[in-house]
């Protein structure tokens, strides 16, 4: 769901398309002009099924745009960090590098796409009343899709927004935010499962190939609702930890002028580490090289390379301090350092590094801490 055609940003959120829309987009539109549209609106030329079916193509996009847009802005407006809004083969997604910090928070951000959704519908609908014919069957399909996407998202099942309403409501009734959220992701699992055996039935039966898109659906759900309870455990281990708990220090350090052969044959052949903070002569952190970086450079090019030119820069780094909660770290830990972040201290200089490695280390033993409190409440 990486977005590979940048758009710029929508009220100061990177905007992007995922390839996988361009072929969406062609089948709505090739399906629109040659099939639905002159069927239900016979008579006009085929330039005309075409303007239509592409108009309807690009409002349909600038409505999921909307849907997400309003998560975004929202969440902005809650103190959630965006990292931007894609647009892809199954709808959108706005990317929060985070989670609310309440209750109010968390319910707002996920019921205001519905929401939107309800209002383009509503727009759509408005605005085709005084129209007929063809320019009135596009705003009305329109006004159904957006419908059918605001009852679809609010199903309460994650990572649906119903699944996060449905989080709030579970939240506010135990007290306990990782309980909802494993529930919720479990009933997006199992609404997930559902869809795919609906969509295999409709194909085995002869009812139409669409089952296969009901089947891809049910899949995505059901991949994304296991990551997102996996998610809230691994939170719930991680609760009251701050980085500096589980942060790699010392960091082996390198210069940033150092060719990568050279480096290699010092350091990296003999070292336990797969990531290396470059330190430049006054003292301050000049990025991060890892171990797949180095690793995709062609050995021709070793001698050289600086370190400096493979590195990934300090601004697309997630850095944090060692008194950072931990579990505010966990959703930037992504991007060009192989899901690490370097830990500065309070004079910039390099602190130290988290690392996959060490949330894993982090987290089963935050699951001995729960085995070992539970022992001792029973005894």
């Amino acid at each position: 769901m990486r977005p590979t055609i940048p758009l710029g940003r929508v009220g100061g959120v990177p905007v992007g398309l995922n390839l996988s829309v361009v072929l969406i987009l062609a089948v709505l539109i090739l399906g629109l002009a040659f099939g639905r549209f002159p069927a239900a609106f016979p008579g006009y030329g085929t330039a005309l099924y075409l303007l239509a079916a592409t108009l309807a193509g690009v409002l349909f996009l600038a409505s999921l745009l909307a849907h997400e847009l309003a998560h975004a802005l929202v969440a902005r407006r809650e103190g959630v960090e965006v990292a931007g809004i894609t647009l892809w083969l199954l709808g959108g997604v706005a990317e929060l590098k985070g989670e609310a910090r309440s209750l109010g928070a968390d319910l707002r951000i996920a019921a205001v796409g519905p929401l939107t959704s309800l209002g383009c519908a509503l727009l759509f609908l408005v605005s085709s009343l005084p129209l007929g014919g063809l320019a009135e069957g596009t705003l009305l399909y329109l006004a159904g899709v957006n419908l059918v996407l605001a009852l679809f998202n609010l199903i309460p099942a994650a990572p649906l927004d119903g699944g996060r309403v449905l989080r709030a409501g579970l939240w506010a009734w135990k007290g306990d935010r990782t309980f909802a959220a494993v529930t919720a992701a479990k009933a997006g699992r199992i609404f997930g499962y559902v869809l795919i055996a609906a969509g295999l039935l409709e194909v085995v039966t002869g009812l139409g190939l669409q089952g296969l898109w009901l089947a891809v659906i049910g899949l995505f759900l059901v991949n994304a609702a296991a990551a997102e309870e996996a998610q809230a455990q691994a939170s719930s281990a991680l609760q009251g930890l701050r980085v500096g708990d589980v942060m790699s220090s010392p960091a082996v350090t390198a210069d940033p002028d150092e060719s990568v052969f050279s480096f290699v044959g010092r350091v990296l052949l003999h070292s336990r580490f797969s990531a290396y903070p470059l330190i430049g002569r006054d003292g301050r952190f000049a990025g991060l090289v890892t171990l797949n970086r180095i690793r995709a450079l062609p050995r021709e090019r070793h001698a050289a390379t600086r370190l400096s030119e493979i590195a990934c820069p300090p601004d697309e780094l997630p850095l944090t301090s060692p008194a950072e909660p931990l579990v505010e770290l966990l959703p930037r830990m992504n991007g060009c350092a192989d899901g690490r972040s370097v830990v500065l201290d309070e004079t910039g200089r390099v602190a130290g590094i988290v690392s996959p490695s060490d949330i894993s280390r982090a987290i089963q033993r935050g699951d001995l801490r729960s085995y070992a409190q539970r022992g001792a409440d029973l005894r």
